[in-house]
């Protein structure tokens, strides 16, 4: 497995939601749920065995469990809705990545997912489905709609765990939507559920999320 650089997130390390979504399609079938020990190296060969990413110095970048369906839905939006609430997106003014291969703003090759705010604390978004898409697209689609649901200026998160079910893909050139919620969380950590739709409304995928706050010191 390799994760391209062009599927980054922040500066230097693969995208999440991409990342976990490569090792989960490595796992094979059945829900999984991934948890990044490590932020996923770029350009760098990885392993998968008996439940373990690992890179070629032996450093555990990611784990891989079988776990039930997160079922974790989060309500349909209209389109008109998810287009309204993406106009609005904070990260176009304040993004802590904006070069994330999901939702950049300096990303024109990117996926371009931009969740904006909806009255009742939602996060919503449009999303042109790429020519290419697989498995791993479909959980980095599910990845940034549930950290904008908690991500604010100067306190950026970073996803920690995911558990995703793709229950079909999205037709290349559609414009699906994406929502997400704040499910709950504690001290640095959220949770958070993301669900993506089909045009028709069909629910298509469903995730259920940990984000982590990154530290002050930081940066």
């Amino acid at each position: 497995m390799i994760i391209e650089s062009r599927f980054n997130g922040p500066p230097g390390s693969g995208n999440g939601g991409w990342s976990a979504g490569v090792f989960a399609e490595a796992a094979g079938p059945g829900p999984v749920e991934v948890t990044l020990r490590r932020p996923p190296p770029l350009e760098t060969p990885l392993t998968l065995a008996d439940g373990e990413v690992h890179d070629p110095q032996g450093l555990l970048v990611a784990q891989v469990r079988p776990t039930e369906d997160p079922r974790a839905v989060v309500p349909p939006v209209e389109l008109p809705a998810a287009r309204a609430a993406s106009a609005a997106y904070p990260g176009l003014v304040d993004h802590p990545f904006p070069g994330c291969y999901v939702c950049g703003p300096d990303r024109p090759d990117g996926l371009r997912i931009f969740p904006g705010r909806l009255p009742d604390g939602r996060t919503a978004a449009p999303f042109r489905v790429p020519a290419a898409v697989t498995t791993p697209t479909v959980w980095a689609a599910l990845d940034c709609p549930g950290g904008w649901a908690v991500i604010a200026p100067g306190r950026p998160y970073v996803l920690g765990r995911i558990a995703a079910v793709v229950s079909a893909l999205p037709e290349p050139g559609d414009e699906c939507v994406v929502t997400g919620v704040l499910a709950g969380g504690e001290g640095r950590k959220a949770l958070v559920h993301t669900s993506l739709y089909a045009p028709d409304g069909t629910l298509l995928a469903w995730a259920r999320a940990t984000w982590i706050a990154v530290a002050d010191d930081a940066g």
